[in-house]
């Protein structure tokens, strides 16, 4: 889902994003992060649209991460989306990781 989105718009840019991103490990999009997904589109305020955001979100939280970086401020870095999603999480089982910008996590 990561490298279909990076590899988006521009293709020189594109690649250089792909490039970036080759040895990073990539996390799996296992049952688990499929339900977290669908419960957090059905029991929030995130749009049906917003399908890759929610699993964006469930797999930073089933993997336990600490922090989930988004320029995404319309879905995924939204206090009002994330008041709900803390909840549907918690109720799984899980905790939701710190969401937020990458300018918000430097501090600025």
């Amino acid at each position: 889902m990561v490298l279909d989105e990076v590899a988006r718009g521009d293709s020189a840019i594109a690649a250089q994003r792909l490039e970036i991103l080759r040895n990073f490990p990539l996390l799996e999009v296992d049952q688990a992060v499929q339900n977290l997904a669908a419960q957090f589109l059905s029991q929030s305020n995130l749009p049906p649209k917003a399908s890759d955001d929610a699993l964006h979100i469930a797999a930073a939280t089933v993997y336990g991460l600490d922090y989930l970086l988004t320029w995404n401020c319309k879905h995924i870095a939204n206090a009002q989306i994330q008041k709900k999603l803390v909840q549907i999480s918690l109720n799984a089982g899980y905790e939701l990781p710190t969401i937020c910008t990458p300018y918000e996590l430097m501090g600025e």
